[in-house]
């Protein structure tokens, strides 16, 4: 899984050059707003609230409007926003899974059949790619929380909070992999623990990856960020291998 990880460090490091901070705040205040209608604006009580505010932290969100979004969620005149997801292939066989949290579910819907359209691709029926994606507890934790303690050690530790896998070869975070089903309890486990996570989410992690051309790979990708550009998607999830001669050609772009 640790491709998986190099992708989504070489979109934070292009998304802070290409500005796209407001759309991370639009989706984590829309995150917080689902949570918020989902179990209230207490964030002792909430789970997901609590997780949806540490991941705004995580982003240097500002408190203030953190606070005003809760707010807003809890008044009679707050957005009213449902979850939706999406799947098909991209050019060049390419599964994907979009998901995107809507007020406008019509809207939502052709915008996303639009891009599959208009790229090569082919929206299919939910459900049509469940072989392909499992469903992991992803968390992201700078290594600079974690100075002065014994990696090894910490991941025998957190083997009983679910860890399946832990990441340490990015330069400046570890990454921690679980299954779904033990999403909260590793959660719960780095809480106790006193370890503060950049973020804390769960992601569909391919089992099997296709390996195209450079050529191919750029194609493929420029049609993630159509989706990734539209004002409801939220993440775009897929099974291309990002092999180092892609990653360098990115970087170099």
């Amino acid at each position: 899984m640790a491709g998986h990880s190099k992708w989504a460090n070489i979109k934070h490091r292009k998304g802070a050059q290409d500005k796209k901070r407001a759309k991370i705040f639009t989706r984590l205040i829309k995150e917080i707003s689902v949570a918020v209608k989902e179990g209230g604006p207490d964030l002792e009580s909430n789970p997901r609230l609590r997780l949806a505010v540490q991941n705004a932290k995580g982003e240097n969100m500002p408190k203030d409007t953190i606070e005003r979004a809760i707010k807003k969620a809890s008044g009679s005149d707050g957005d009213n926003y449902s979850e939706v997801t999406f799947e098909g292939y991209l050019p060049h066989g390419i599964a994907a899974f979009v998901e995107a949290t809507t007020d406008n579910n019509n809207r939502t819907v052709s915008n996303v059949r639009s891009i599959f359209n208009k790229y090569g691709g082919s929206l299919g029926t939910n459900g049509s790619l469940e072989f392909i994606f499992d469903k992991k507890g992803v968390f992201v934790i700078e290594k600079e929380q974690l100075a002065g303690l014994d990696l090894e050690e910490l991941e025998m530790e957190l083997i009983d909070g679910g860890l399946e896998e832990m990441d340490k070869t990015d330069e400046e975070v570890i990454t921690l992999y679980t299954s779904f089903d033990d999403f909260g309890n590793m959660n719960a486990t780095l809480e106790n623990s006193n370890i503060t996570v950049k973020s804390a989410d769960v992601q569909r992690i391919p089992n099997n990856t296709e390996t195209p051309d450079v050529e191919k790979a750029k194609q493929i990708l420029n049609v993630i960020e159509k989706f990734e550009d539209d004002d409801d998607v939220n993440r775009v999830f897929h099974n291309l291998e990002l092999t180092d001669e892609i990653v360098e050609a990115l970087e170099n772009d």
